[in-house]
């Protein structure tokens, strides 16, 4: 019968795997008690790899194509068995095909709220879902870190960790970008980006790359969304103290005209005081807002109480001051000389020669000429 004494159905000639799945990472050849003839063929399509595994230990691995097994194109696994003959004889490996295509479309979501510090709300609580994709990038740290010895190894199997490395890793991005709730919303492609890069470093280290990551929708609690939409409110009219107290006082009267308790007396007293002391709040508010003044140098509207023009710089006289005749320095009303330059502030003039009371800052008499 010769040296071996296989039989030829104990022996493999031909090694390939024709996926037919949609979610397969990994398939183990069936080996069936059968060993592999030197010389055998082994065909690794696209999007796959071909792992050698002789007793637990990884051996060689074949990118896609045609392979003619020979002790060149197996030098590890020839160095662990070490057989004779020039290594003609049958040898027993396990053979795993590793899946590098890319997996899509799958979905993640926070089960529990992402806690975050915002600046516009302080400490609150976020959801958020959205779907991502990923492959085997490196077959030899993957079979290490993950599948061990199983026959086959779906997406299935592995989705839920990987959601959860997601989620943390988007927690963390959440922390340490200290973007507000309200950016984080508006900027979700650019917040992807940044999120895919973070969760890539996890992903790497099981031999898996993060190909895409979308989020697809943040969440607020009910009382932020609230808040949202009464600052959106006030932002028509404008962001100021004044116009929020306007906006508070005319939502409470509205609520106030809508109490279905205000048919009895004492609903329609607290109604009716609630509503005085809303109108004397409005009422200083349209006053305030009503108060306005031009600026004598370039004609713009302000504030009546403003003491400086916001578009040229011009000081407005506060009252019980006036402006010095001499240089304009702003000075009391009832001073008689300027604590700036020392001039009076008598603005008659009396001349010596002719006793004429000269008005204006003119340096001679406008009655007989004489120099004041």
């Amino acid at each position: 019968m010769g040296l071996f004494s296989f039989t030829k159905s104990q022996l493999l000639k031909s090694l390939e795997w024709t996926d037919d799945s949609k979610n397969t990472l990994v398939y183990k050849y069936p080996m069936d008690g059968r060993q592999i003839m030197m010389g055998s063929k082994l065909t690794v399509r696209e999007s796959q790899v071909a792992v050698f595994v002789n007793k637990g230990k990884i051996a060689d691995v074949f990118e896609p194509g045609y392979h003619k097994l020979t002790t060149s194109n197996l030098p590890f696994l020839t160095k662990l068995l070490s057989l004779p003959y020039g290594f003609n004889s049958p040898f027993y490996a396990d053979v795993y095909f590793i899946n590098t295509k890319q997996f899509t479309n799958i979905k993640w979501g926070t089960s529990n709220p992402i806690t975050m510090r915002d600046k516009d709300f302080g400490t609150i609580r976020i959801r958020s879902y959205g779907t991502y994709a990923f492959k085997v990038t490196d077959p030899v740290v993957f079979l290490k870190e993950l599948f061990g010895t199983n026959s086959t190894f779906k997406t299935e199997d592995i989705t839920s960790y990987l959601k959860s490395m997601l989620v943390a890793s988007i927690s963390d991005t959440i922390a340490e970008s200290k973007i507000s709730a309200l950016d984080l919303a508006c900027n979700l492609l650019e917040f992807n980006k940044v999120a895919q890069g973070m969760v890539n470093a996890e992903f790497n280290k099981l031999g898996l790359t993060l190909t895409n990551l979308v989020i697809e929708n943040i969440s607020f609690p009910e009382e932020v969304e609230k808040a949202i939409d009464t600052r959106s409110s006030m932002g028509v009219m404008g962001d100021t103290m004044d116009t929020f107290i306007k906006y508070q006082a005319a939502h409470a009267l509205r609520e106030s005209a809508n109490n279905p308790n205000g048919n009895n007396m004492a609903g329609m007293g607290v109604g009716l005081g609630s509503g005085v002391a809303m109108g004397e709040i409005l009422s200083e508010g349209l006053k305030s807002t009503g108060s306005k003044k031009e600026c004598p140098e370039c004609g713009a509207s302000l504030n009546a109480k403003a003491k400086f023009c916001p578009e040229c710089g011009h000081k407005f006289v506060v009252a019980g001051k006036k402006k010095c005749v001499n240089c304009g320095a702003e000075i009391s009303a009832k001073a008689k000389f300027c604590p700036e330059c020392g001039k009076s502030q008598n603005t008659k003039r009396v001349c010596k020669k002719c006793g004429f009371e000269n008005g204006g800052t003119g340096k001679f008499c406008s009655n007989c000429g004489e120099k004041l």
